[in-house]
């Protein structure tokens, strides 16, 4: 996957495009991996990195949706529970079990919750990842040794998948390429071109040459997020907004708060939702919270108030407190919830997704959840299609392997998000002793791994391979600033860049990498 023959691409295809997405987060790439295994002409623009907003910035949690469960909403937690086997199944590199422990404090809550947690299990049917059940204190203990054991019971522990995010993003780009889209990171669109009364293309500006770009396409899907609105107005500048955004904050804490086997889930807060204590890549990630905004920065930052919400309620389960100087990162993304205005909070908003094809003929999909983007871009495609007149084709990612498919990548060790790349990647580290160098003591990644992100994965600048081709900002933020130099200087030979742009981009990371510190 290289960024210059995608340009090549747009530039020397001067064809009509079946579809052209806009937006490559989790949805848009999804859409993109659709439409081209259908065999449709598919091109994905994306404003900055893929997966640089909402995409990247989830619990990490692969699910059907307890919570949903609690709401009544058992049409979602089904769709979820299939979903989340199939991408067990098409990305195993990246998708695994864990063991979640609902600890009990009262009498009621093992009772209550284990029915509720076995009504869990039943709806997953064949897609299951393990039964829950109800579990003594000792056990409790051994799955969660560091909970706090005044006044507990017991608890009840059921199975859910974890992932993660930005690595599946990046992959499921590889993957549409794999099937003959083009996919182009940096290239923000700036209008909607029409014939008629029908919408039949973008504009669209390269960011990093400033080149324009008038591109045709017989459909456009606006898969944008909590950014949808903004393509809808460049559509109709009337249109009355769809996107309720919510700002979800997580703090990430060492190992050492949360050594055991599982992870912790606690079903209801006081803002309604559920709280997770969850292992990560050896750290530890707590979050998330809910809180309405009206703004929607590519960079959110969070609030006092939900990060003092956050370390509360983990002093309250975890035997060791956390303070602000434990915060190894912290990070914040939004939601973008689709609002049917009579809400009064945004927990109680759905997390459905809604198709919306307006009279020029775009077609937005928003809402959903990162764990079911395979069945909205299905949905989507179906619709898209057509809306563009294209010949009426089956859905193939049901059954799709995502690029990296690797059934035991285990045994790759620190390369195993990597999947089925990890051997290259490993050819790279070997045929030069400087690739094989750790850029961090506390941190994996070689500095091969930055060769590969800018060869194979279109990692364009610093953070695009320090946020989201590894997750060295949020393991531990300031580990990433101090890495930051050597992968300017790495990047900057693969590339072609000079000084002035290494200078340019530490600078530029370190400014950004300082927001994610909650102590300076």
């Amino acid at each position: 996957m290289n960024r210059d023959d995608m340009l090549h691409r747009i530039e020397s295809e001067r064809y009509q495009w079946d579809l052209v997405i806009i937006g490559g987060g989790a949805t848009g790439l999804g859409v993109a991996i659709d439409a081209a295994s259908r065999g449709y002409a598919t091109l994905l623009l994306e404003q900055s990195d893929f997966a640089q907003g909402t995409s990247s910035r989830s619990t990490k949690l692969v699910h059907g949706g307890v919570r949903y469960l609690q709401q009544g909403n058992v049409s979602l937690v089904l769709e979820a529970l299939k979903e989340r086997g199939l991408l067990r199944r098409n990305a195993p590199h990246l998708v695994h079990n864990l063991a979640f422990v609902v600890p009990n404090y009262d009498w009621w809550e093992g009772p209550f919750y284990g029915v509720g947690l076995r009504l869990y299990d039943l709806l997953a049917g064949k897609h299951g990842f393990g039964p829950s059940k109800n579990i003594s204190l000792e056990k409790t203990l051994y799955y969660i040794p560091t909970i706090e054991t005044e006044g507990l019971r017991g608890g009840v522990i059921y199975y859910d998948g974890q992932f993660d995010d930005a690595r599946l993003a990046v992959n499921m780009a590889q993957t549409a390429a794999d099937q003959g889209a083009a996919v182009l990171n940096y290239m923000a669109v700036t209008g909607l071109t029409k014939s008629g009364d029908f919408t039949r293309g973008v504009l669209a500006v390269d960011r990093e040459s400033g080149r324009e770009y008038e591109i045709k396409a017989r459909a456009v899907v606006n898969a944008t997020g909590v950014f949808a609105d903004q393509i809808r107005r460049m559509d109709t500048p009337e249109a009355p907004p769809m996107i309720a955004p919510s700002q979800g904050v997580h703090i990430v804490l060492d190992r050492s708060f949360l050594p055991g086997k599982g992870a912790i889930m606690v079903p209801h807060t006081q803002d309604g939702r559920v709280l997770f204590a969850t292992p990560w890549h050896d750290r530890v990630i707590v979050g998330t919270t809910d809180t309405p905004v009206k703004e929607t920065p590519l960079e959110p930052l969070p609030l006092e108030e939900e990060l003092d919400f956050l370390l509360t309620h983990a002093a309250q389960y975890l035997t060791k407190d956390p303070t602000p100087a434990d915060v190894l990162s912290m990070f914040a993304g939004l939601r973008p919830l689709v609002s049917m205005g009579k809400e009064e909070n945004s927990a109680a908003i759905s997390r459905d997704h809604t198709i919306h094809i307006s009279a020029s003929g775009l077609v937005t999909i928003t809402g959903g959840k990162w764990t079911t983007y395979r069945k909205m871009a299905e949905d989507t495609v179906d619709q898209a299609a057509v809306v563009a007149q294209l010949d009426e084709r089956p859905c193939a990612t049901q059954d799709l392997n995502i690029h990296g498919y690797h059934r035991n990548a285990k045994q790759f060790g620190d390369l195993a998000v990597y999947g089925s790349d990890a051997m290259a990647i490993r050819a790279i580290n070997r045929s030069d002793p400087a690739c094989a160098e750790k850029l961090h003591l506390r941190l994996t990644p070689t500095v091969g791994e930055v060769v590969w992100a800018v060869r194979h994965e279109m990692a364009r600048t610093v953070e695009d391979f320090l946020s989201r081709r590894t997750r060295s900002l949020l393991l531990d933020a300031r580990a990433s600033i101090e890495m930051a130099p050597r992968v300017a200087e790495v990047m900057a030979g693969e590339l072609g860049h000079d000084m002035d742009w290494q200078q340019a981009q530490v600078a530029a990371y370190t400014e950004l990498a300082r927001k994610y510190l909650m102590v300076p």
